[in-house]
C-alpha cells in the first residue's frame, strides 16, 4: 500500500484553499508544472481522479472532496508528532515579531500547537510594521520575524507568497467618483507602493482618502466605505470583501513575506521557525 506523502497533501490543500493550481504553486513555492505533477502523483496513489476541468480552471471530484478532511487531519497529526519530539526538553524564551496580517490569521493556531508541545518555552510576541520588525531582528531583540520581503536575505528560512487583492466594504463605497478613493498605511509600506504603482502605470486617477499608521485604522476606514485598499485575502473578513470588477482596477503583484531567523537563535526558535515555514501558508488561509 502506498502512503500519502505530506508534501503532496500540502500542495493539494493549497489548491483547495486557493482555488487554482496557479495559486497552489505560489503558496508552496513550486512551478505550475511541478504542482500538476504532484497532483498526478497523488491521484496515482489514491487511485482516482481528484480534480476535473471546469471552465478555465479545475474543481474537486467527489474523491477529492472526501480527501480534504483526511488531508487536514493527517497534516495536523504529522505536525503534532514533529513538535512533540522536538519539545520534550525544550525551555527558555522565543521572541517573535509579525505583521498584523498573520497575527490575525494563521499564527494563533500554530502558536497553540507549539505551546502544547513546548510548555516550558516562554513566548514573547510583538506585532508591528515590517520595517521595525526587520530592524528589531537585526539588533537581536527578536529571534524570529515574519515581515514583508523586499529582497532575499541570508537569514530567511521560508518565503510566503500570497496574491495582493483590491478590497472594500461589503456594503460598497459611500460614493463613486472619477478619482478612486484609497485607504493606505503611512509610508513606508509595500502594499501602499504597489497600489500607487499599479494605478500610475495604468493612468487611473486616485486620491488618498484615508491614511493610518495601523491595520486597525485601515480596517475602520475600509469598513466605513470611505475607500478601498490593497492587501491579501487574510484582510478580507469582518465586513471586508474583494472589490467588484466593475471598478476596473488594475492587476497587482504577488506579496512576499519572509520568515527570518536570528543567526544565533536557540533550538526552540529554530523549531518554531520550521513550524512556520512548513505550515503558515495554509494556516488561516481563507477557503
Amino acid at each position: 500500500m502506498q502512503m500519502l506523502d505530506p508534501d503532496l497533501l500540502k500542495t493539494f490543500l493549497a489548491f483547495v484553499d486557493g482555488g487554482s493550481l496557479a495559486q497552489a504553486a505560489s503558496v508552496v513555492g513550486r512551478s505550475a508544472s511541478a504542482v500538476t505533477t504532484q497532483m498526478q502523483r497523488l491521484e496515482d496513489i489514491v487511485g482516482e481522479p481528484l480534480l476535473v476541468p471546469q471552465g478555465r480552471g479545475r474543481v474537486l471530484t467527489p474523491a477529492g472532496e472526501d480527501l480534504v478532511g483526511h488531508a487536514r487531519r493527517i497534516l495536523a497529526v504529522h505536525r503534532e508528532a514533529w513538535l512533540a519530539l522536538k519539545g520534550v526538553r525544550a525551555d527558555g524564551r522565543v521572541a517573535i515579531g509579525t505583521t498584523q496580517d498573520f497575527a490575525d490569521s494563521g499564527l494563533p493556531d500554530l502558536l497553540r500547537a507549539f505551546a502544547v508541545s513546548h510548555p516550558r518555552v516562554r513566548i514573547e510576541l510583538r506585532v508591528g510594521r515590517s520595517a521595525e520588525l526587520t530592524q528589531a531582528l537585526q539588533s537581536g531583540t527578536l529571534d524570529l520575524a515574519i515581515a514583508m520581503r523586499q529582497a532575499p536575505a541570508p537569514d530567511e528560512v521560508g518565503v510566503l507568497r500570497e496574491p495582493m487583492m483590491w478590497l472594500c466594504s461589503q456594503k460598497g463605497l459611500v460614493s463613486r467618483q472619477d478619482e478612486l478613493p484609497l485607504a493606505l498605511l503611512d509610508p513606508h509600506c509595500g502594499f501602499r507602493e504597489a497600489a500607487i504603482a499599479a494605478l500610475d502605470t495604468t493612468g487611473r486617477r486616485y486620491r488618498i482618502a484615508a491614511g493610518s499608521a495601523s491595520l486597525a485604522g485601515l480596517r475602520t476606514a475600509v469598513n466605513a466605505g470611505i475607500a478601498l485598499t490593497l492587501r491579501t485575502a487574510r484582510f478580507a473578513h469582518s465586513g471586508i470583501v474583494e472589490a467588484p470588477r466593475d471598478l476596473g482596477l488594475p492587476p497587482v503583484p504577488i506579496a512576499e513575506f519572509a520568515i527570518r531567523l536570528r543567526q544565533a537563535a536557540e533550538p526552540p526558535a529554530q523549531h518554531l521557525a520550521a513550524l512556520f515555514s512548513g505550515n503558515l501558508a495554509l494556516a488561516g488561509a481563507p477557503s
